[in-house]
C-alpha cells in the first residue's frame, strides 16, 4: 500500500504530525509508545561469531590436539576421527570408550598389519612392476604400492574434491585409512595445500551450527547459536543474511514464504497469465495471437496463415458486413449472451485478476529493493566523501556527525524490511478483509514514516552540505534527524514483531469488534493504533 493511495488522517486534521517542521520531533507515529531516549539500540544481542579463516584453523588444531591428549592417538589419527565424526569432539570421545576396538574398525585405524615378503622387492598391485621395498609404500595395513601409482592415486582423490579426507587404502578388499603422514610424504606442494583446503572447510561444511557465508568471495564463517531467536547475520563483509536459509535477511517473513515469493518469481506461472490475459489461441493452429491493431480480422502467422475472427474466433470467410463488419461481431455478441463464452471469460478474468494482484506487490518489492540499494550508495558516498568535507564546513569532528550515518543505516535497514511486506501482504489470506486492512494501514504508516527520514537525511542536508560556512540551523536539525531515527527504528522494529506474531491482536472472527481490537492494542504490542475514522474504514468495506 503506497502512502499516496488514501488520505491520511493526521494530514487531514493537521495534528499529530511526524515531525514538526521546528525541527523538534513532535512525533505521533502511529500512536507507538516509543522511549525518551535517541540511542539506537538491537532490541537482539548478538548470537553469532564471525570467523575468519585463521580462527577456524586455530579452533580446528584446539580440538586435533584435544583429541591426541585425550585418546593417546597421533595427530594424523585423531583428524582421521575428527573428520569421520563430523569434528564432533563429544561424540568422538564418547563412541571411542564405548567401543575402541569397532570406532577402529570403522574409521580405517588398523593396528595388525597384514604379512608382506620379506624380501627386497615386492610387486605393485596397481601397476604390477617390481620395486625395491624402499620405493613402495603402504598404509597401517601393510598393502605396498609402488611411489609413483600411490601418488597418483593420492593426487587424483584429492583433485576430485573433499571425499579425499576420507581416502581408504587402492587394495579394493582393505579398509584402513590414508592418514595426514602419508600424503604428506607422497603428494606435491599443490596436492598438500589442496589436501589442506578441503580439512578446513570441513571444519565448517560438516558443521551444524557453522556456516560459510554466502557472499561471493567472502572468506568468513559465522558460528551461530541455535537455540536463537532471530537468524540475521551481518558478516564483516557487511553481507546481511538469513542463516536458516542462506537467502537475504528477510524479516518479517519466515524462511518458508521467501521460498515461495523467489520460486514465484522466477517460475512461467506469470507469463502463462499474462499469455492467457493478453492472448487468444488461434483456431487452427493453437498458437497463441496477441492482437496489436483495432480491426478484428486476424490473420495467423505462416505456414498457419488462417484468417479468423478475434472476438468470436470463427473463420473470417464467414464474416462481413452482416456479421458487424471490422470491428464487431455480431454472432458473438448473441453467442455471449446466450452463455457460450461464459467459462472462457470467467477463466481470462481470474487470470488477469490474479496477474494484476501479483504484478501490484512484485513491482512495489522491486522498487524498495532499488531504493535499498541507492541508500547504500548513498551511504558509501556519506561515508567516504560528503562527512568529511561536513566536518570541515561545520566545525565539527566525524565522531560528533555520526548521527548521520546511524540515519542512513536505518533507512537501509527500513528500507528492505519493507521490501519483504510486500511478499507478506502477497501471501495474506485474500478473505481475511480486516486483518489485511489493518495490515495496509501500518505499512502505509511504516512508509510514511520512511520517507520523512529519508528526506530529512537526503534534502535537508544537502543544504549543510551546499552551505560555505557553519550555518545556525546544524543543531536543529541533529536534534531532528536523531529523533526521526529512533522513531522510525522503534516502529519498524514494533513492526516487524507484530507481522511475525501473525497480527495475532486482529481479532478475524467477529468483524464487528475487530476494529476495536485494533485500535485498542496496546503500544507494545502492536507497531500502532488505528485512528477512529480509520476504524470507520475498516468496518465499511464500500
Amino acid at each position: 500500500m503506497d502512502p499516496e493511495d488514501e488520505p491520511r488522517d493526521n494530514e487531514s486534521a493537521g495534528d499529530g504530525d511526524f515531525c514538526s517542521d521546528d525541527g523538534i520531533a513532535d512525533c505521533d507515529y502511529g500512536d507507538a509508545d516509543f522511549p525518551e531516549s535517541q540511542e539506537i539500540v538491537s532490541p537482539l544481542k548478538q548470537n553469532y561469531t564471525i570467523l575468519s579463516e585463521a580462527d577456524i584453523r586455530q579452533r580446528q588444531e584446539e580440538d586435533i590436539t584435544q583429541i591426541c591428549a585425550i585418546l593417546s592417538v597421533s595427530r594424523s589419527a585423531a583428524c582421521n576421527l575428527l573428520c569421520h565424526y563430523k569434528w564432533n569432539v563429544s561424540k568422538v570421545q564418547d563412541e571411542w570408550f564405548a567401543n575402541e576396538e569397532n570406532v577402529c574398525k570403522v574409521v580405517g585405524l588398523l593396528h595388525n598389519p597384514v604379512n608382506t615378503s620379506n624380501s627386497r622387492k615386492l610387486n605393485c598391485g596397481i601397476c604390477f612392476e617390481s620395486y625395491d621395498r624402499s620405493k613402495m609404500s603402504a598404509a597401517s595395513c601393510g598393502h605396498y604400492f609402488c611411489n609413483a601409482c600411490w601418488k597418483g592415486y593420492i593426487s587424483t582423490s584429492i583433485n576430485e574434491g573433499p571425499g579425499c579426507l576420507m581416502l581408504r587404502c587402492p587394495d579394493p578388499s582393505c579398509n584402513a585409512a590414508v592418514d595426514w603422514d602419508m600424503i604428506d610424504r607422497l603428494a606435491g606442494f599443490e596436492e598438500k595445500e589442496k589436501y589442506a583446503r578441503h580439512l578446513l572447510r570441513s571444519y565448517v561444511e560438516d558443521s551444524k551450527k557453522i556456516k560459510w557465508c554466502p557472499s561471493p568471495g567472502c572468506e568468513f564463517a559465522v558460528d551461530f547459536d541455535i537455540n536463537s531467536i532471530s537468524y540475521d547475520v551481518c558478516c564483516y563483509c557487511s553481507h546481511s543474511f538469513c542463516w536458516n536459509c542462506i537467502e537475504e535477511v528477510h524479516r518479517p517473513v519466515d524462511c518458508g514464504t521467501v521460498a515461495k515469493w523467489i520460486i514465484k518469481n522466477n517460475a512461467e506461472s506469470e507469463n502463462t497469465n499474462w499469455i492467457l490475459v493478453n492472448s487468444k489461441p488461434c483456431p487452427k493452429c493453437k498458437r497463441p495471437i496477441e492482437k496489436n491493431q483495432g480491426c478484428m480480422h486476424m490473420t495467423c502467422r505462416a505456414p498457419c496463415k488462417f484468417e479468423f475472427c478475434w472476438l468470436c474466433l470463427g473463420a473470417w470467410s464467414e464474416h462481413g458486413a452482416i456479421t458487424g463488419g471490422f470491428y464487431s461481431c455480431n454472432g458473438y455478441e448473441t453467442a455471449r449472451r446466450d452463455g457460450m463464452y461464459d467459462e472462457s471469460e470467467k477463466r481470462r478474468k481470474r487470470a488477469k485478476l490474479s496477474l494484476e494482484r501479483y504484478t501490484h506487490y512484485y513491482e512495489r518489492w522491486v522498487t524498495n529493493e532499488s531504493s535499498r540499494k541507492k541508500a547504500l550508495e548513498d551511504l558509501h558516498i556519506m561515508q567516504t566523501n560528503k562527512l568529511e568535507k561536513l566536518s570541515i564546513r561545520q566545525g565539527q569532528s566525524e565522531a560528533q556527525l555520526k548521527f548521520i550515518i546511524d540515519a542512513w543505516l536505518q533507512i537501509v535497514e527500513c528500507r528492505r524490511v519493507l521490501k519483504w511486506t510486500y511478499a507478506y501482504g502477497y501471501y495474506l489470506p485474500e478473505h481475511d478483509n480486516t486483518k489485511r486492512q489493518f495490515f495496509e494501514y501500518l505499512q502505509g504508516e511504516a512508509e510514511f514514516g520512511l520517507e520523512r527520514l529519508h528526506q530529512c537525511a537526503e534534502k535537508e542536508l544537502q543544504e549543510f552540505l551546499d552551505a560555505d560556512t557553519p550555518m545556525k540551523g546544524f543543531d536543529n536539525f541533529r536534534v531532528k534527524l536523531t529523533r526521526l531515527t529512533s522513531v522510525t527504528h522503534n516502529y519498524f522494529e514494533n513492526l516487524v514483531q507484530a507481522l511475525e506474531r501473525g497480527l495475532m491482536d486482529v481479532d478475524c472472527s467477529d468483524p464487528q469488534t475487530s476494529s476495536k481490537s485494533c485500535c485498542s492494542s496496546s503500544p507494545g504490542n502492536m507497531p500502532g493504533k488505528m485512528k477512529s475514522s480509520k476504524a470507520t474504514e475498516a468496518d465499511d468495506p464500500s
